[in-house]
């Protein structure tokens, strides 16, 4: 089922947005992408230029700051990711630091933590993962023991988003261990909570604008008002943000392939060989051509999943699940050929391509693997 059209007014301002991103990733995205990542720079100059913009709150509940559309808001994404993978990652892990408490968080919650995440005075991060538990979420070994009116949270999270820019952190920690994944509960960490400590940052391939980080969590006291949801939820909710939050690395996927397409588009008309301009070879006329048919398929993926969103289908799981693997996919073959299209120029650094491809090899991991992925979508096929 497809969602409901959407109002004239929506639609005028989704167009607004769109253009106003548009001129601010040409003017201020674009020029500094090189720079960014090859000093491996946060720009936190990009994230006050997206909060004054009011990027960052898109997909958030009107009542909260935000526009409620995941439909826009995964435009937004991918529009900025064309220019700057990392800096698309600002507005996206917003949306992930922030989804716990859209979908599960108390009233008092929401009224306290969105409102400042939609205008971008707070950041949000969220940890999951550990040294043992990756795609085996279920298996992770943090714990938090409630004492009084407080838990206290122990462990280690490791490849963790921009949490040394961020104000609060998403943290998934057992509450009962001998409950397996319904022992897991979700807390609200503020990143100066006592016993909140950053450790190594990692070095990483791609992305390098955005800042990843173990979290240790040693004796980490937090009021008990932080639970998100109730004990026991925690597996639970993670899974449903997973849902929503899929489609936004779709879009950053999405726009990863698509500003490798037009730069070796660019690049085809512009250089001569042999006489003509390379886009005259048939050859290479092939391979753009299929370029661009992957690339369009997975934005019709992308933005059907994003409207599943936004009607909150029964089926988003598997929406989610399948536009992450597409778009992961194809930004990965798409920045591939865009390297070969240029020869020998696409390996060096003074073109973004190259860039580009190391970034693109990302989206094919996080947010849950491409195996992960294809396990997803044949359950809701075949059943567990």
């Amino acid at each position: 089922m497809l969602a409901p059209e959407r109002s004239a007014e929506m639609l005028e301002a989704e167009q607004m947005i769109l253009d106003t991103v548009r001129k601010l990733v040409k003017e201020k995205v674009e020029p500094r992408a090189a720079e960014i990542d090859a000093k491996g720079e946060y720009p936190k100059d990009l994230r006050d230029l997206f909060a004054k913009n009011d990027l960052l709150g898109i997909p958030f509940p009107e009542e909260y700051g935000g526009l409620g559309s995941f439909q826009t808001y995964v435009k937004v994404v991918e529009e900025i990711a064309k220019a700057c993978a990392s800096s698309a990652l600002i507005v996206a892990v917003q949306e992930l630091g922030a989804l716990p408490i859209m979908i599960a968080g108390s009233d008092a919650q929401k009224q306290k933590y969105l409102p400042k995440l939609a205008t971008g005075e707070w950041m949000t991060s969220y940890a999951l993962t550990e040294p043992t538990s990756g795609s085996d979420a279920a298996n992770m070994r943090s714990t938090a023991v409630r004492d009084g009116d407080h838990y206290v949270l122990n462990g280690t999270k490791v490849f963790i988003t921009n949490v040394a820019v961020a104000d609060i952190c998403i943290v998934f920690a057992m509450t009962d261990k001998e409950q397996g994944p319904k022992g897991a509960s979700a807390f609200i960490c503020h990143t100066d909570d006592p016993g909140f400590k950053l450790g190594k940052v990692e070095h990483k391939m791609g992305i390098r604008g955005s800042p990843t980080n173990e979290v240790i969590l040693d004796n980490c006291r937090i009021p008990a008002d932080r639970l998100i949801g109730n004990e026991g939820e925690g597996f639970q909710i993670a899974m449903k943000t997973l849902d929503k939050s899929r489609p936004g690395v779709a879009a950053q996927a999405l726009g990863i392939a698509q500003g490798a397409l037009d730069f070796a588009a660019k690049y085809l008309k512009d250089r001569v060989a042999f006489g003509k301009p390379l886009s005259k070879q048939q050859g290479l006329q092939w391979m753009i051509a299929d370029m661009e048919l992957e690339t369009q398929a997975a934005r019709l993926l992308l933005y059907e999943a994003a409207r599943k969103c936004d009607e909150a289908a029964p089926d988003v799981t598997h929406w989610g699940a399948l536009c992450k693997l597409k778009c992961g996919d194809v930004a990965m073959s798409v920045t591939t050929d865009a390297v070969q299209l240029l020869g020998g120029y696409g390996y060096m650094t003074e073109y973004p391509v190259e860039r580009m491809m190391r970034d693109a090899k990302i989206t094919q991991i996080y947010e849950g693997t491409q195996q992960i992925q294809r396990i997803v979508i044949s359950r809701a096929l075949l059943g567990k």
